[in-house]
């Protein structure tokens, strides 16, 4: 801890304050760390604009489905939409008790 305050109190020393200097080493800063944030989103832009990967590309992976499964689904949303045109079309027919 002494070392730390002893470099905290060199630092000091070194550099008298001087607000005005202060100020125009933050602004450049910032406009320095703001025009690289710009140039990085430009080139990540025109990269993926023209077709690019950011980064490794992807691998091609096996459908996670298989196709007998999604026939199966099917097969379900065809006898679905059977059972709703039998609804549409009056063949079944109710009767309303509360009548």
């Amino acid at each position: 801890m002494a070392t730390f305050n002893f470099l905290l109190k060199r630092f000091k020393s070194l550099s008298p304050l001087d607000p005005e200097r202060d100020w125009l080493v933050l602004v450049i800063l910032s406009v320095i760390m703001l025009s690289g944030i710009i140039v990085w989103n430009a080139w990540a832009f025109d990269t993926v604009v023209n077709g690019g990967v950011i980064g490794s590309p992807a691998s091609s992976t096996p459908p996670i489905f298989n196709q007998s499964a999604l026939d199966a689904i099917r097969t379900v949303f065809d006898n679905r939409a059977t059972e709703e045109t039998k609804y549409t079309s009056d063949v079944y027919h109710y009767i309303d008790p509360s009548q």
